[in-house]
């Protein structure tokens, strides 16, 4: 989703393609070649190794880690709440159960939800699947056909602004994992991936990551140096 990752007069662009550019600029060992696929493609893609390494917004789940490679974080997203600004019975996650949102399967917060329903099976949120992109979805909560989302907080204040989504409101929510966007690599990739860590520490040292950061979301949303590793 914009500004990850969106065309422009026919050619891909955002934060992270431009990222694996530079990357991979200059390299005597590798060429980089984009490939577009559905979200249901990514995963499918690296399973069959007909990628080498994935870029989508791509948040740290422990079962992702057990199927794939994680290169060194390169943002910093963490998830908000985004509700109706007439709505005031939602303030945070405890006040989810018996509201709806929409939910694309497979994705980070579809399986948050999943979860929470799970551990709320008196009170559970309702949960309507979809295949619609993230703008539609935002749009139709502006609409008032369903009651809140939970979305990364650059993804939110991208369409917000965009599409002038002005009776909507963030609400911030509490984490205690780092909410970082990794490059996904392909299971026996660890030589690409050691590459690929090492110039991701680089562009962090040299200021490149921070100047991407500021053109294509507005400010940095860099992770801690500690955790480029």
């Amino acid at each position: 989703p914009r500004p990850f990752i969106y065309e422009e007069n026919g050619e891909l662009t955002g934060y992270e393609i431009e990222v694996v550019r530079a990357i991979f600029k200059d390299s005597d060992k590798y060429d980089v070649k984009f490939e577009k696929t559905e979200w249901s493609g990514v995963f499918a893609g690296l399973d069959a190794d007909r990628y080498n390494m994935a870029v989508n917004n791509l948040s740290y789940t422990k079962e992702r880690a057990e199927k794939y490679l994680y290169a060194a974080p390169i943002a910093q997203n963490p998830n908000v709440l985004v509700v109706k600004k007439d709505d005031s019975s939602i303030k945070s996650l405890d006040d989810i159960g018996g509201k709806s949102t929409e939910v694309v399967q497979a994705t980070t917060s579809a399986k948050q939800l999943e979860a929470y329903n799970a551990e709320h099976t008196d009170n559970p949120t309702i949960l309507n699947y979809t295949k619609a992109d993230f703008q539609q979805i935002m749009v139709r909560l502006s609409d008032g056909q369903f009651d809140y989302k939970i979305f990364d907080k650059i993804g939110v204040e991208t369409v917000i602004k965009n599409q002038g989504l002005d009776n909507l409101k963030v609400i911030e929510l509490p984490s205690d994992q780092q909410p970082y966007v990794y490059p996904l690599l392909a299971q026996g990739q660890d030589e690409l991936k050691s590459f690929v860590d090492k110039r991701i520490k680089e562009l962090y040292k040299d200021g490149t990551l921070e100047k991407l950061s500021k053109q294509f979301f507005g400010d940095t949303y860099l992770p801690a140096e500690a955790d480029i590793k």
